[in-house]
Formats: structure tokens, sequence, C-alpha cells
């Protein structure tokens, strides 16, 4: 049941986005245009603009959704997030040079190349080892640097139009998706959530220690391996078509492991499911906020949702 009624809050979200915006569409305008019905304007606006913005949203967020649980169960701590491996910056990066050179076609790509480009990083200085805290501080390494470099990049931007390109685009936003951003963002995302619920049962044993997981024939360094590749497709991909976009990975799967448990085999699938709600619903709460003029990025609203609760789980951990 409960199941069920998460399921049915996500498509609610992504069927109420298509209703909101700076055009005011009834709902029987809104169905019609969503059918091939109605003014070749509505249509537009409904299958053009609105549909594509809501399904792009439910796709990166059920990616940061399902990256994130797949990370706090490998690392046992509930303060890990995606971001802590790197791969927002290493997409970041990619994006900001892409930027730089005023190559903006070809910035999704740039992006993906700066998600990989880390992972690669990542694998090869965590190396074998089995510990877990060895992966995440490769992961903050790997990203301190990156956000070194988009710092200089920016610094050494070739003029304020393109400086103010890179500062909007690290804020975060859906505005402007298509469809083919769709095509390069939901295949690789797919794959990426697929792959963090393959290994659900091996984090399942992990959760008992590292030697007990050995002993019942978990490869560690299989199984960290698929962990970077399936968050580097759910995040990076996310990032090469939206920007910045932090916290869900942090407080989703915390959300979901109240409701339904712990167990990281229900709970990498199910924290996709409700990423995917919740930023669509986030984007509808950014469109209700954003006025003449003034926009308000969808980054920028995720993080001020997710810094107090991070700042909750920190002041928990200190008292435990």
């Amino acid at each position: 049941m409960k199941l069920i009624i998460l399921i049915i809050c996500t498509l609610s979200c992504v069927l109420f986005s298509l209703f909101i915006g700076t055009v005011n569409l009834s709902f029987l305008e809104t169905l019609k245009a969503l059918i091939g019905q109605g003014s070749e304007t509505n249509k537009i606006i409904i299958r053009e603009l609105r549909l594509p913005r809501s399904i792009t949203g439910a796709v990166i967020g059920a990616g940061l959704g399902a990256s994130g649980a797949a990370l706090q169960s490998y690392t046992r701590n509930p303060l890990a997030a995606p971001g802590i491996l790197g791969f927002t910056a290493c997409a970041a990066l990619g994006a900001v040079i892409a930027l730089y050179y005023g190559y903006y076609n070809w910035i999704p790509l740039a992006a993906l190349v700066g998600t990989a480009i880390g992972a690669f990083l990542i694998l090869k200085i965590s190396g074998n080892r089995k510990s877990a805290s060895t992966l995440i501080l490769a992961g903050v390494g790997v990203s301190a640097l990156a956000t070194a470099i988009t710092g200089l990049t920016m610094n050494f931007s070739p003029n304020p139009w393109a400086l103010s390109e890179m500062v909007y685009w690290l804020m975060g936003s859906l505005n402007n998706s298509q469809f083919t951003d769709l095509m390069i963002c939901a295949p690789l995302t797919v794959i990426g959530i697929v792959l963090l619920t393959l290994i659900g049962p091996d984090l399942k044993a992990l959760s008992l220690g590292e030697e007990t997981a050995i002993s019942l024939g978990v490869s560690l360094g299989r199984l960290r391996a698929i962990l970077i590749i399936g968050s580097a497709l759910c995040v990076g991909s996310g990032v090469a078509i939206a920007g910045a976009i932090g916290f869900i990975g942090l407080f989703i799967p915390h959300i979901i492991r109240l409701i339904f448990g712990a167990d990281p085999i229900k709970l990498v699938p199910l924290s996709a499911i409700a990423g995917a709600g919740f930023l669509v619903f986030a984007d509808i709460i950014t469109r209700f906020l954003t006025g003449p003029g003034t926009q308000l990025y969808l980054g920028i609203l995720t993080s001020l949702i997710g810094v107090p609760f991070f700042l909750y789980l920190a002041v928990k951990e200190t008292k435990l």
C-alpha cells in the first residue's frame, strides 16, 4: 500500500507540473494539448516545453535518489551523498570548460567526459583497498581538485557574459529542457539505476560487516567498481543536462528508510521513485516563486531544503 501511494504521489507531481507555467491553461486545454489536440500554441507549450521538462526532472531526481541510497548503504554513513564522490564537481568542470570556449552545444558531452575522468581517477586512487573510507577520501580529493580548477577557469573567464553563463549553469535548472536532452540523460540514468539496484544484495551483505560480506561471496572490488560506475552514470548525466543539483541524494534515502526500512535491495529503487517525484515537486515550487525578471534556480532551492536536513543529521550523529 505504501509503495502504491509513493508511485501515485510521484506520477501526480509529474502530471501537476504540466499545468504550471507562465501561460495559464485550463485542465481541458492541457489534456487536449497532451494528446495532440487543441491549438498549435497549446501543443507547443505542453508537448515541447512542459512535458520534456517534467520527465527530465523525474529522470534526474531518480538517478540522484538511487545513487544516494546506494552510497549510504555502501559507506554505512547517513551523511554520505552522491556529491561526496566528486561526480557533480567533475561534471561541472567539464561544462564550465565548454562554456569557457563557447562550445554551448557540447556542454552535455563535456560534462559526461568530466564525470568519466572523475570516475577513472577515483577507481585508480582507491585501488583494491577494501575500506569504504578510502573511496570517500578519493572522492573528496577528486571533488576538491575539480572545484579548484572550475574556480580557476571562472577566474580567467574571457568576458563577464561567459562568467555569468557559468554561474547560472552551476545553480542548476530545468529551464529549456528538451526531448533531445532527455535522449542523452534517460538511457544513461536508467543503466545507472539498474546497476545500483543489482548490487542491492551485496550491499545488504555488506551491512553485516566487510569480513562477513566477503565470507558470503561478495567481491568488494567488483562492488565498489559497479557503485562508482552506476553513480557516475546517474549523477553525471543529470548534471550534464540540468547543472548542479544537490542534497536530493542525501535526504531522500533517509525519508524512504524511515518509511520502508533500511534494506538496500528495496531502498535503491524506492529512493529512485521518491527522488523523481521530489525533484519535479521542487521544480514546481521554483515556477510558483519565479516572478517577472526574477528566477529561482532549482539547485538553490534543493540546497535551501537540504542544508537544514544535513545539519540535523550531523547534530544527531554527534549525540549518538
